[in-house]
């Protein structure tokens, strides 16, 4: 691991910031980033901030790749959704066996993995391996990709269902189907993947039962203290992360915009001279830095536990999952009192706030949001039960 390196990223990001502003409409318009802005990320490093050293990844502190991608979220929602999830991707393809990572990254270290982990696709155990087939939706940024991850269950011969797992397929077994239009985060590029009865060995897929217990074939290889942070951790938070990015940015803009603001409505009363909507920016500074400090603050937790050698006890495990929807409440509570607060101009085609609240809306409904399962989940756990979803 190199903390210096992932501190020079996140500077490198920041730097980025400016032109992805300027380009977040012409994401929106293309309905996917860039190329530009996918060549930018790549030159920072920040694709590879969670990619194993081995594979000249920088094993980075993860609350610098989140940071990085609250950076990205500030300046356009579309691209920090998207630098998020295939940000991630190389931690998870690091769970899997030493083989499926050599066919994606010993070439070109740099090939992108996109995914759609939703139980879309049906697998059926043959010799060697399985035989998959389905339609997968919401693939963000999988026109960037090479390889993507797909969830299903396993079936034996007899049709029942013997595991569920993550299969890695590459782009030779898969189309894209372009069906992405939306009034949120329109520039993420959240195709379907569609892949029809091809083969996967056994080498290229993972079960969940593994990941949520934290013994997976990757750790024989990938050794660092990265590995064992938990799935049902990990995973929300890269869903969160770029959503408080958009809070952020929401902000900004609001602040800026109510700084020349002059309300026709009110005898020509300057906004910023608003006591009352002073009042609404400082409820919602407070709730995106909550937001973020309850976010970062357990992932540093687990982070220090792991690096001592310790296991992340459940109670931590479901107390960030419960914060990590909880940061996503806040920060949308936070987007729509900033908005609401905007006037009537804030609604223009363009205007950065308005993109804002739609990509945040958008991000909200994510099932790693799902409020009450998370919070269903802590309070069973709280109360002692046992704890059957594992994805915590």
């Amino acid at each position: 691991m190199s903390e210096q390196d992932g501190r020079r990223i996140v500077d490198e990001v920041r730097g980025l910031l400016p032109g992805l502003r300027e380009r977040a409409q012409k994401a929106e318009d293309a309905r996917r980033l860039p190329e530009e802005t996918i060549e930018e990320l790549q030159r920072t490093g920040f694709f590879r901030m969670l990619q194993p050293a081995r594979y000249d990844g920088v094993e980075a502190h993860p609350v610098d790749f989140y940071r990085a991608v609250r950076l990205l979220g500030s300046a356009c929602g579309s691209t920090g959704w998207v630098a998020s999830i295939l940000g991630v991707h190389p931690w998870h393809l690091a769970l899997f066996p030493q083989q499926a990572q050599d066919e994606v990254w010993a070439e070109d270290p740099s090939t992108l993995v996109s995914s759609s982990y939703a139980p879309m696709g049906r697998a059926t155990v043959v010799d060697g391996g399985y035989r998959l087939s389905g339609r997968w939706s919401f693939s963000s940024g999988c026109d960037h990709a090479r390889w993507a991850f797909g969830g299903g269950p396993a079936h034996d011969a007899a049709g029942e269902v013997v595991d569920f797992c993550t299969y890695l397929v590459p782009l030779g077994d898969y189309r894209v189907d372009d069906v992405w239009d939306t009034v949120g985060l329109r520039g993420s590029g959240s195709n379907d993947v569609v892949v029809d009865d091809v083969f996967v060995p056994a080498h290229r897929a993972l079960s969940f039962l593994a990941m949520s217990e934290v013994r997976c074939p990757g750790h024989e290889i990938n050794t660092g203290p990265l590995y064992r942070l938990p799935w049902g951790t990990v995973h929300p938070t890269t869903i969160t992360a770029p959503i408080i990015g958009m809070a952020q940015g929401a902000y900004d803009a609001h602040v800026e915009h109510q700084g020349a603001r002059v309300r026709a409505a009110y005898a020509g009363e300057k906004s910023k001279e608003d006591p009352f909507a002073k009042v609404r920016i400082a409820e919602a500074a407070s709730e995106i830095d909550a937001a973020w400090l309850q976010l970062s603050g357990n992932i540093a937790e687990e982070y220090e536990l792991v690096a001592a050698g310790e296991q992340v006890p459940m109670a931590l495990r479901l107390r960030a999952r419960r914060d990590q929807v909880r940061a996503t409440t806040r920060c949308i509570e936070a987007i729509d009192r900033l908005f609401e607060n905007s006037g009537g101009r804030a609604l223009a085609t363009g205007t950065p706030i308005q993109r804002f609240w739609r990509d945040a809306h958008a991000g909200r409904v994510h099932a790693a949001n799902d409020p009450e399962r998370a919070y269903t989940m802590f309070g069973t756990g709280e109360f002692g039960l046992p704890i059957k979803d594992s994805m915590v």
